[in-house]
């Protein structure tokens, strides 16, 4: 049985060790904070001693030796080791409100600075540079809007995928709380008709049959769809040959609960016969 190992990086304070423990409950033997330097030789032990499922995360912590990671994980992947990168980014606003409300140091913040605020945005910064190459390689979950049993539903969610076939990810959100930094396409739809004005549909969401029903008799509603579609339709074959593991297609209305959910859920039928699909909607997720 092929050894499977889930790497979680990411920007301090969005969310691993959260990530981390879903892993945990979904059987996988876990670690935090490995050093780079030693992960060909800790997969050996675990393969041995602890079963084919490992998840391991890694963070800024161990800046040095992080540019070799990519190179190690693709040395594991020549040995038939499958192998699965999740990145967990959020905004810096919403970076430095979380520092701030929990009093936690930043791993690359220096005591000596004055300015407490605007250092622990640069170096925020700093880190995303950091990761960058990281971040590249893997499938990047947004956190700066979605709770930590969001988080964890998301992470459990990626886990069947099957190995080496590409992964699309269908998500509705609202415009007016931010557009998701994981999103790899984004689709305003803010244009069409909007069921938020008819009495009887402002309760309910676009998983309801009677907004689907108005949105389906809703002619622009049907051409935003096609389009999409047909651009995705273009384009995927070519992300799959240059071996895209997830794509994030983002779905935005006013506010993420009738149009783009709608949207969304059209998109995820219509290619679900071809390529694994996983849908979320992440403001309706969060209630």
């Amino acid at each position: 049985m092929s050894l499977e190992i889930v790497l979680i990086t990411g920007m301090s304070g969005s969310g691993k060790s959260v990530a981390l423990h879903a892993m945990e409950d979904s059987g996988y033997y876990c670690v935090d904070n490995l050093p780079p330097e030693l992960l060909p030789a800790f997969v050996a032990l675990e393969h041995k001693h602890h079963g084919n499922r490992v998840a391991i995360a890694m963070d800024v912590r161990s800046a040095t030796s992080l540019p070799q990671v990519p190179r190690e994980l693709d040395s594991l992947r020549k040995q038939g080791v499958i192998v699965q990168s999740i990145f967990l980014d959020a905004t810096t606003e919403t970076l430095v409100r979380r520092f701030s409300e929990t009093r936690r140091r930043h791993p690359l913040s220096h005591d000596d600075v004055p300015d407490g605020r605007r250092a622990l945005t640069q170096v925020i910064e700093l880190e995303r540079e950091l990761l960058a190459d990281l971040r590249e390689q893997a499938h990047v979950i947004d956190t700066s809007t979605i709770r930590a049993s969001q988080l964890q539903s998301y992470v459990k969610d990626l886990m069947p995928s099957a190995p080496g076939q590409l992964t699309l990810v269908f998500q509705s959100f609202a415009f007016k709380r931010g557009i998701p930094v994981d999103a790899d396409y984004v689709f305003d739809v803010r244009m069409l008709p909007n069921p938020h004005y008819e009495p009887a549909l402002r309760d309910l969401t676009g998983l309801d049959a009677p907004v689907a029903d108005f949105l389906r008799q809703q002619v622009d509603v049907g051409l935003m769809g096609q389009h999409i579609e047909e651009f995705l339709s273009y384009w995927l074959d070519m992300l799959d040959r240059n071996h895209r593991s997830y794509v994030t297609v983002a779905v935005g209305c006013t506010g993420g609960q009738h149009r783009s959910v709608y949207l969304v859920e059209q998109l995820a039928q219509a290619f679900s016969d071809r390529w694994t699909v996983l849908r979320r909607h992440r403001e309706l997720d969060g209630r």
